[in-house]
């Protein structure tokens, strides 16, 4: 009986000790009334007040849109009594990053996380009905979207991407007539901006993004993130079907470019392959051939590129599309460990297409990723040398496809070319790298944009030369 009794009490003591230890936390805190000894209850920087917290500890202070917070003083801070804190009131503090509160009182300590957010005041996108990507002057706070006729103007549903914690009026998602233009009031706390909408429905585009989708939505993700671009950044720019091209349904006296960003998943991997799955193209080739022959130009980019060898800018040899092909799947993209690039050809460094790219180390190349991108690494280029493929040394591709280097792998493969206009013909813009990619499914933790801006210089920069 009396070893039972000690084997209760041994366990009580158990009990006591496991649940003395899980009592405190990380930061020497715990559930109890305790914790109330280093609490936070008023703060502000430069007068301005902060919301505290409790659940999070954390402080947020709200500024105006444009305010310097490299020096800004503490103006208010209230502490548990008996507390003590690592930041005084009175001290000057960069908030340029969150400044964490070491409060202590005791032997217990809370930690509280400062940060401050601008009063922003911005739409970053405006899509009607889901396809038509607004091109944004944040300068002049205007927006402006080319739509085809067909779509009318009168009841089209906007969706609006704007500032956190902002609201914005006319709301988004809300049909609007916009036969006239309309402004979209943007506030957020101290910060107001207003933002005049002008949608223009187009009979004639200027240029054209093809597919074989009925709409641009239809597309696969990588084509769409292409389109969506073009769309936002290319005026008076529209997306048809090649099933609209045969059909005639598109007025394009006023076109000058046509773009097809072909991505399709296996790869298309050689002349008989284009033959088998690029039917729909292919059946609008004579269309396509005679808007290049009067002097239309084309933006040809992956799979696309083994269309210029079937409209005729190969001498009508058809056989001389890419012989060196391949690609993975989107589900399944090659993480980038860091930039992927290609490297612009021999004398060709001022050409306009490389023009105002982001560089890196090497002046020579064209750096297109960034850490943490997962890539397809479709590639549709012409393998050189005298092993396979006929094509013995650049001079030999040159001379037997008409073609004009541009870029090349680091093993001397062709990957980015031209046709010149001649003969009233247009000019073509070929790009076959497996680095020129539009679409990653999803991005590593911390993945920052840089070198991942040149696919969209690169493509501005097509249009502004094809069109020239």
């Amino acid at each position: 009986m009396k070893t039972k009794i000690l084997n209760i009490i041994y366990s009580c003591l158990v009990c006591c000790c496991i649940t003395a230890t899980t009592a405190c936390s990380d930061d020497n805190s715990s559930d109890m009334s305790l914790s109330g000894d280093c609490m936070v209850t008023a703060f502000a920087l430069d007068n301005f007040q902060g919301t505290i917290d409790l659940t999070s500890r954390t402080i947020e202070v709200r500024l105006p849109e444009v305010y310097d917070t490299k020096a800004m003083k503490v103006t208010a801070l209230t502490i548990s009594d008996g507390a003590t804190c690592n930041v005084q009131q009175g001290q000057t503090v960069n908030m340029d990053a969150a400044k964490v509160l070491h409060v202590a009182n005791g032997d217990t300590y809370l930690d509280w996380t400062v940060t401050v957010r601008h009063d922003e005041a911005r739409i970053y996108a405006f899509v009607l009905n889901d396809i038509y990507q607004g091109a944004i002057d944040q300068t002049a706070k205007t927006i402006t979207v080319y739509v085809p006729v067909s779509a009318g103007i009168t009841a089209l549903v906007p969706t609006v991407t704007y500032s956190q914690n902002a609201t914005i009026t006319p709301g988004s998602g809300q049909p609007q007539d916009f036969s006239q233009p309309v402004q979209y009031v943007v506030k957020n706390n101290t910060a107001e901006a207003t933002y005049t909408v002008t949608v223009i429905a187009i009979d004639k585009p200027k240029a054209l993004f093809v597919g074989s989708a009925a709409s641009m939505n239809d597309l696969d993700p990588e084509a769409k993130e292409a389109c969506q671009w073009m769309l936002g950044n290319i005026g008076g720019s529209l997306y048809a079907s090649f099933a609209d091209l045969r059909a005639g349904t598109l007025d394009l006296s006023e076109c000058k470019v046509i773009w097809w960003h072909w991505h399709t998943q296996p790869a298309v991997d050689g002349h008989d392959q284009f033959l088998a799955k690029g039917t729909d193209a292919l059946d609008t080739k004579n269309e396509l051939r005679a808007f290049y022959e009067n002097g239309g130009a084309l933006l040809l980019t992956r799979y696309a590129t083994n269309l210029a060898s079937f409209i005729g800018a190969t001498g009508d040899d058809d056989w001389t599309t890419p012989n060196n092909c391949w690609g993975g799947d989107e589900e399944s993209a090659e993480l980038c460990g860091g930039p992927w690039d290609f490297n612009i050809y021999t004398g060709q460094n001022n050409h306009p297409l490389w023009q105002g790219l982001v560089t890196g180390d090497d002046a020579n190349k064209v750096y297109c990723t960034d850490a943490g991108y997962h890539i397809t690494n479709s590639t549709a280029q012409y393998h050189i040398g005298t092993d396979w493929g006929g094509y013995d040394d650049h001079a030999a591709w040159e001379a037997r496809t008409g073609g004009k280097i541009l870029g090349v792998g680091g093993d001397g493969a062709v990957v980015a070319w031209e046709y010149l206009p001649k003969d009233g013909k247009g000019g073509i813009i070929c790009i076959g790298s497996g680095c020129y990619d539009w679409y990653s499914y999803t991005f590593e933790p911390g993945y920052q944009e840089n070198f991942h801006k040149n696919i969209s210089i690169i493509t501005k920069n097509a249009f502004n030369y094809l069109t020239k």
